[in-house]
């Protein structure tokens, strides 16, 4: 009967009908999604079952650990660091460049980021096709060789290997096409199983929320905020997650290469955009405090802001790049090298009035339409195309200012792309109340 028991498909008749599965039940179905006994039919079905019936901290945090040992877990030699192994991840966003920003600076504060981060797909920019901008920029790595660039530099930007958390990659493929994405346990154990084998010791998790942001509800926004800090003290990480806004994008721009262009601009001080710049100081300075690096959050803070002022996070910034394949002097010739789009439009108002609320969602979904996004997986993208110079919710127009520029392949695109432009703002008579930049933060366990 035990040995029937831990058929997949007994468990998962279980958790169908709402039972807790044991620890022996998980591992069982990790190892066979792992070793493919389990097909993709059964992945579904269970993945729907999660969906339904949820899991509890403990499932979920024996969930996470299975799919880590599913594949290599790094070691670190502490005796070779200068410091913690910390990371930051977030669920994803319009004009969300901060771990471009945000690993360098952390690493000039001498921790070490091993950020595996991900691809865009829908309205959502991924960092990876970001960096993927830069000629020469490798984000695939073996253990071994990303483990040296962390240890030497402080931080590499690198994607998912096929070594890590494999059973992750295949669960993720199938819920992809399985209508069970928004499982909140399913996502937190496909973003906890992929940090957990990086070893890391501290997590700041940044949860968005609003129309542009995959949690559009800010009660699945504080759901998953909660759950990633239960579930990764469960495991033996420390973790914090902030709530943060995007109801508007978090940069002036979109576009793989334009934000590359924007966090080199952060980082030498040329320009600072002020939401951008909140962001990564609440984010940066709740991990360097949970991390017991920097005794309080206003002590963090100006140690994150020194890294900018004496140029050590650029620094480390260029040493990454760099040290990853991609050319040593991106940071003082960025137009050297990151592609521009042969068409810029200047997309201009109709109609005077404030900007009152501006779809996220569909300021995303133009730089897919323009081919900076992915429709289906395997999509190639071109990353010189995009959007900058982006208006702000409360900014007052009149006809004929500039409320953002299209950059795209044809003038055709460029056309369309305006049209969709204005018409994601909602204009206004009135200044809206400004929005709560950062609306939460949940901490686990201490």
């Amino acid at each position: 009967m035990a040995n029937e028991i831990l058929l997949p498909q007994e468990i998962i008749r279980r958790k169908r009908d709402g039972k807790s599965l044991a620890d022996s039940e998980i591992s069982t179905i990790v190892s066979a999604i792992t070793a493919g006994s389990m097909v993709d039919s059964q992945i579904a079905a269970f993945a729907m079952a999660v969906l339904f019936q949820g899991m509890n901290a403990r499932e979920c945090s024996s969930f996470s650990l299975a799919m880590r040992d599913s594949g290599n877990v790094l070691n670190w030699d502490r005796a070779r660091l200068n410091g913690p192994v910390i990371d930051k991840h977030s669920s994803g966003g319009v004009g969300d460049c901060v771990s471009l920003m945000l690993a360098p600076m952390l690493a000039a504060c001498n921790a070490h980021v091993p950020m595996i981060s991900g691809r865009g797909l829908g309205h959502s920019g991924g960092t990876l096709d970001k960096l993927s901008s830069i000629p020469g920029y490798c984000s695939k790595l073996e253990a071994e060789k990303l483990q040296a660039i962390v240890e030497t530099v402080g931080c590499a930007i690198v994607g998912q290997s096929e070594s890590l958390a494999p059973a992750d990659g295949r669960m993720y493929a199938v819920r992809d096409v399985t209508a069970t994405v928004e499982s909140v346990p399913l996502i937190t154990a496909s973003i906890l199983s992929k940090k957990l084998a990086a070893g890391i010791d501290a997590l700041v998790m940044d949860v968005k929320t609003g129309n542009g942001a995959f949690a559009a509800t800010n009660e699945m926004a504080v759901e998953l905020a909660n759950s990633i800090v239960g579930v990764a003290s469960e495991a033996g990480v420390s973790a914090v997650s902030l709530v943060t806004d995007m109801d508007e994008p978090l940069a002036p721009c979109a576009g793989n290469a334009l934000e590359v262009f924007e966090a080199i601009d952060y980082l030498v001080g040329e320009r600072r955009d002020p939401r951008l710049h909140n962001v990564v100081l609440a984010l940066g300075s709740e991990l360097l405090v949970l991390a017991g690096m920097l005794p309080d959050k206003q002590a963090a803070i100006e140690k994150l802001e020194q890294t900018l002022v004496d140029g050590s996070a650029a620094e480390r910034f260029s040493a990454m790049i760099s040290s990853l394949g991609g050319p040593s002097d991106l940071i003082e010739r960025p137009a050297k090298y990151l592609e521009r789009a042969p068409v810029m439009l200047s997309v201009v108002a109709k109609e005077e009035g404030i900007v009152s609320a501006i779809d996220v969602r569909a300021l995303g979904l133009v730089v897919v339409a323009l081919g900076g996004g992915r429709v289906i997986t395997h999509d190639d993208i071109d990353t010189s195309v995009g959007l900058t110079n982006l208006v702000r919710v409360g900014d007052e127009v009149v006809p004929g200012r500039e409320i953002a520029v299209v950059h795209a392949r044809t003038k055709l695109d460029a056309d369309v792309a305006s049209k969709k432009v204005l018409e994601s703002l909602i204009m206004g008579s009135k200044k809206p109340e400004a929005a709560q930049l950062v609306r939460g933060i949940y901490r686990g366990v201490t």
